[in-house]
């Protein structure tokens, strides 16, 4: 049971895989409390473009009134008319509050895009796992998100609003200007403090988001074991692969001991096979070398083929240890092989 338990952190593929299905660490709340203090922030220094603006707009607009009907026929050219000017007029708050939202989302979690999240799932509108989403510690943490914003959201409201109320009479002595400036600033104050405190609010979800996406991809060990057999292969498998391709080498180095010149033993525990043909190649060349088995097949084919078969312990030793099949003999073993090579072009100019 314990070695079931999720007690390790997530591996690099685990976390590409949820990455894939769109699972990542991102706070819902720092998106939302982004965009309202870029809206508020927008407003705040573009209130007086917005203002000249709009009143310039209003004006023209009344000053025309009298000047054209309208008819079935005008009413949708005015009516795009006055939404290109109103577009016009938003697109820097517009602008901003996009941005801002798309470089949100983007310190989060990246450069990341996935339709995994919104592909068709019919378990999604399962009722028990519906009625179990309702009611699970996920939900009891929305549900609190909200209320804790409602009540900061109606704190400032409220206090704010009870320390300007002294000022709130002497408005109706006011210019129409003067009062909506008061109230923009009062309004201004309100989104600012209310801003300011969600800010806090976000970033304590948000470590609870890296938290709890942490502990969503945790795995157990037969876990990580599982997925190390996946990445390098089962055991089994490349055990048997090594040993498949181990005979195939093998075979081709049986195939070639017939082109051998000699077998050098040791007597009977190793067995080497040497090439050399003096006007093509620098230096002898190693053609096959076993132990036991093997070493006794080397012989067995030397012997089927008329190869002469020398005993020399030290010589058989060190070129198994030191030389690879199809290398050439290292310069320090030269004046050995060629005193084992001359006596066998000996031997064989005295058979014939």
């Amino acid at each position: 049971m314990a070695d079931l338990e999720r007690t390790e952190k997530a591996t690099p593929k685990r976390r590409s895989e949820a990455r894939k299905k769109g699972q990542v660490a991102k706070s819902r709340e720092i998106s939302s409390v982004s965009v309202l203090l870029a809206g508020l922030l927008a407003l705040f220094f573009l209130g007086s473009y917005y203002y000249q603006q709009l009143s310039t707009l209003m004006i023209q607009f009344f000053e025309n009134v009298g000047n054209f009907s309208i008819t079935p026929g005008n009413i949708q050219a005015l009516q795009k008319q006055l939404i290109g000017s109103f577009l016009l007029i938003l697109s820097p708050f517009l602008g901003v509050v996009v941005a801002v939202s798309i470089l949100s989302n983007y310190v989060q979690v990246g450069g990341f895009f996935s339709l995994e999240l919104i592909k068709p799932d019919l378990s999604k509108v399962s009722p028990i796992k519906g009625f179990s989403r309702l009611f699970s510690l996920q939900s009891l943490l929305e549900l609190l998100k909200s209320l804790c914003k409602m009540l900061i959201v109606g704190g400032v409201a409220y206090y704010t609003i009870k320390k300007e109320l002294p000022n709130i009479l002497p408005l109706m002595d006011q210019e129409v200007g003067s009062i909506l400036k008061y109230i923009g600033l009062v309004s201004f104050d309100i989104f600012l403090k209310t801003v300011l405190v969600m800010v806090l609010l976000a970033g304590l979800d948000y470590i609870y988001q890296r938290w709890s996406y942490e502990k969503g991809l945790r795995m157990s060990k037969q876990e990580i074991k599982d997925e190390g057999k996946q990445a390098e292969g089962d055991p089994l498998v490349r055990a048997r692969i090594r040993s498949i391709q181990r005979e195939l080498a093998r075979r081709r180095m049986m195939a070639e001991v017939p082109k051998a010149d000699v077998i050098i033993t040791n007597p009977s525990h190793l067995a080497v096979a040497l090439y050399y043909k003096g006007e093509e190649m620098e230096a002898p060349k190693l053609l096959a070398k076993g132990a036991g088995f093997v070493a006794e097949k080397l012989k067995e084919i030397g012997r089927e083929h008329k190869i002469p078969i020398l005993e020399n312990k030290p010589l058989a030793q060190i070129l198994y240890k030191t030389v690879e099949v199809g290398q050439m003999i290292p310069t320090t073993l030269y004046h050995l092989v060629a005193d084992v090579l001359a006596f066998v072009y000996r031997m064989k100019k005295k058979a014939f």
